[in-house]
């Protein structure tokens, strides 16, 4: 795709998604379409072989296999919904007519097992405890007031987290209903867009995860002779997204006024915060179900298909790209084609009214070349970057092959063990064991993020100063101070989690 989406034509097309029911309690599975509302053809151009080598294989498999999986990340599918993935999967150039009947109380119910139970309430104050109480009821009346135009989506309350590099976070609490709507919502909406999006795009997608990204450039640095890296990244992405833009880009697939209806309710319902409302302008709210979806399309079109076309008719050499929600990277043969790139990545942004961050974006020297380079000349290392919570930097094995290096970045190890210094001050009279049993899941939950093979020295310096804070934390406890000799034998009784690598799969050495 060339340029900017543009405005879609007419219908054309004969054939399509059906208009079921809905609002059934029980809806068939199996039912055939009732009456055929055809799909509109727009004018954006069909990809060919849309997965890089980044990517990875489509889903496979029987989809009545996999009805029964709860989650949304684990790529199943109601057989319904495996219907409106396989018509965008035939016609990818098709815009979906009848989408909402698929938001049916199944739907919503499916939506509401997947919200965290501890999930802090919105504006209305309505908890998940007190919601499940009557909760078919509940639902039904929800889907009633949804396909009948009588749903409102309310204002969301705007909460700040701490970020790792010291500032705070915007975040938006919907309000229950509208986590409910906006999750069966999307998942309707990962049926047709899971088709499109590209191989390289990792977050927040169905069956990806964050590793399967730092897998990806694992491999792209290691075997697609990459010699400079542009580590990018958007200012304020998620308070940036112009609405009209994404309205555009969102009719280039979806044809359903009642769905269109919807995404606009909830782009402009606005944001309470202090206790007066501001009017929502720009930006999807960060914190709603609906909201990582719409991000990614509007990088879809705004990045990757852009970035995708430049570097099959533009650079002179190999180009990866590597992109979670909205930091990415990119990896260049060339430098010209690096240089090129920074230059015409900034005049894209700017035509969809988006900046990328000065800081946080870098072009530098990296590689298996420009290491053997630096390392003949005598120089200090190259430079390294971080993505995903990891910093790369370039390496070598003890026969002094090149490899792709990473360990834990120091600012998200420092954020962590200052929150966990709070957290054990506040757990300070708690019974040893419910401590223990604490920090056993927090220790099990880093490794199983953090635990890749090069990163096991940082592993081991975050269980030392784990058990460090617990030593000082029981020492506080009262006026008898503990010592080593009884600290130690209550670690022989209460043993902590040792490191160990959790992810063992490298791109070998070269």
């Amino acid at each position: 795709m060339k340029g900017s989406p543009r405005e879609p034509r007419g219908p054309t097309g004969s054939t399509g998604v059906s208009v079921g029911a809905r609002c059934q309690g029980q809806p068939e599975q199996n039912a055939e379409p009732r009456s055929g509302v055809g799909p509109v053809h727009s004018t954006v151009e069909a990809l060919e072989g849309n997965e890089g080598v980044e990517g990875r294989d489509r889903p496979g498999g029987n989809p009545s296999e996999k009805a029964g999986v709860r989650t949304q990340g684990r790529l199943a599918l109601p057989l319904k919904l495996w219907r409106v993935y396989e018509a965008a999967q035939r016609d990818k150039q098709a815009r979906f007519t009848a989408l909402l009947h698929h938001v049916d109380v199944v739907a919503l119910e499916r939506a509401f097992r997947r919200l965290k139970r501890s999930a802090s309430p919105g504006i209305d104050g309505e908890t998940v405890a007190t919601y499940e109480q009557n909760l078919q009821a509940n639902l039904y009346d929800l889907c009633e007031r949804v396909h009948t135009g009588r749903y409102r989506a309310l204002p969301v309350r705007r909460v700040f987290i701490p970020k790792s590099d010291g500032g705070q976070r915007p975040l938006g609490v919907p309000a229950l209903e509208d986590k409910i709507v906006q999750g069966a919502m999307a998942e309707v909406l990962s049926a047709v867009y899971e088709v499109d999006f590209l191989g390289f795009s990792y977050g927040f997608r169905p069956g990806r995860n964050p590793h399967q990204a730092l897998g990806a450039l694992h491999t792209g640095v290691m075997t697609q002779c990459v010699c400079w890296v542009l580590d990018a990244d958007i200012r304020k992405f998620f308070d940036s997204v112009d609405h009209e833009w994404l309205m555009r880009m969102i009719t280039h697939r979806i044809a359903d006024p009642r769905v269109l209806r919807l995404i606009r309710m909830w782009l402009e319902a606005g944001v309470l915060e202090g206790g007066e409302w501001q009017k929502a302008v720009e930006g999807t709210p960060q914190g709603a179900g609906i909201s990582p979806l719409l991000a990614n399309v509007f990088l879809h079109y705004a990045l990757d298909l852009w970035v995708h076309q430049w570097r099959k008719r533009t650079a002179r050499g190999r180009v990866i790209i590597v992109r979670y929600a909205d930091d990415f990277v990119m990896g260049f043969q060339y430098a010209d084609d690096a240089r090129r790139m920074l230059a015409d990545l900034k005049e894209r942004m700017a035509k969809f009214k988006l900046t990328l961050h000065e800081e946080k974006t870098r072009l530098i020297e990296f590689g298996r070349l420009p290491a053997l380079g630096h390392q003949r000349r005598g120089q200090r290392r190259l430079s390294t970057f971080a993505f995903l919570g990891f910093t790369h930097y370039c390496g070598w094995t003890r026969d002094g092959r090149f490899v792709l290096k990473r360990k834990t970045q120091s600012k998200r190890l420092t954020t962590k063990l200052k929150l966990l210094r709070e957290q054990a001050r506040v757990r300070m009279h708690a019974p040893v064991a419910e401590q223990h049993r604490w920090l056993c899941q927090v220790l099990r939950g880093h490794y199983t993020y953090y635990g890749l093979p090069s990163n096991f020295p940082a592993l081991h310096a975050f269980h030392q100063q784990v058990g460090l804070l617990w030593f000082r934390s029981l020492r506080r406890r009262s006026q008898r101070r503990l010592t080593w000799e009884d600290y130690d034998a209550l670690r022989r009784r209460f043993s902590l989690p040792t490191p160990r690598i959790t992810h063992s799969r490298e791109q070998r050495p070269v």
